[in-house]
């Protein structure tokens, strides 16, 4: 659909509802770590370097920050020791971020706490409510993959 078509109200209302169901999800599993050593932000960047490292720019883009707030993020966690900057391969005018063994433990520590305090709260679900729970998680993915491309 183009922008110049009429949207169908109905899906502009579950678009609407959709959104801020997820806005208020980010907001709430932010907080699931919160007596944890990193900030939501930080763990963000960390887990984007968990393959072969990102470029600051597309850590900005998707922080949704500018380039000197990525930055600073970067700065904080390199002097944790928990990501470094190195020569990108495919730029040797570039520099891309990478996670270190610290980095990755830092981030295997926080899954492991925010899984098993979101553990909690859906074992309080029904049995038809996690099923539920459990169908929509591959659209949601289609929905992310759409968002991603």
């Amino acid at each position: 659909m183009n922008s110049s078509e009429p949207a169908d109200a109905g899906l502009v209302a579950l678009a609407q509802d959709f959104r801020e169901a997820l806005r208020h999800s980010i907001y709430l599993v932010r907080r699931l770590d919160a007596d944890g050593e990193l900030t939501a932000a930080q763990l963000s960047t960390l887990k984007m370097l968990l393959d072969d490292g990102v470029r600051v720019g597309e850590i900005a883009r998707n922080l949704g920050v500018r380039v000197p707030s990525a930055t600073e993020q970067i700065i904080k966690l390199e002097r944790a020791g928990l990501a470094r900057r190195e020569p990108d391969p495919d730029d040797s005018r570039g520099v891309r971020v990478t996670i270190t063994e610290e980095g990755r433990a830092a981030v295997e520590s926080a899954n492991a706490r925010r899984n098993a305090v979101m553990a909690g709260i859906l074992a309080s679900l029904s049995a038809s409510d996690r099923a539920a729970l459990a169908a929509a998680l591959p659209v949601i993915g289609k929905i992310n993959a759409t968002l991603q491309a």
